[in-house]
């Protein structure tokens, strides 16, 4: 009786070029915004710390939304779903700036 192993076969696809695409124009967005958040550090003035806060606190979100949405799918998913997972999150940071003002303001009372 002889055994006949056959070599498995191999078969490289070519690349999805529209995907890497896609992949680089992510980094760059991200690098853009990032940019930005260094220039926004190093050339807004002491005196203005609050703006630069807030400033960082918006860039943040947006930098935190658009990863949420491209690399775990979120935009691509249902509007239900989405919302489903953007409301709750938006009620949880919502509760979380309350805590804190409330938090700040009992200790200056003090």
């Amino acid at each position: 009786m002889a055994h006949h192993h056959a070599e498995p076969q191999v078969t490289v696809l070519p690349p999805d070029t529209a995907k890497i695409k896609k992949l680089w124009m992510t980094a760059l967005i991200l690098l853009v915004i990032t940019v930005v958040e260094f220039i926004v550090a190093f050339t807004i003035p002491h005196e203005y710390k609050d703006a630069r806060v807030w400033i960082f606190v918006i860039m943040t979100i947006v930098k935190a939304a658009y990863i949420v949405g491209e690399f775990m799918h979120l935009k691509y998913e249902t509007k239900f779903l989405m919302w489903s997972i953007l409301i709750p999150i938006i009620f949880i940071v919502w509760m979380l700036v309350a805590f804190v003002y409330e938090g700040m303001a009992i200790g200056v009372a003090r």
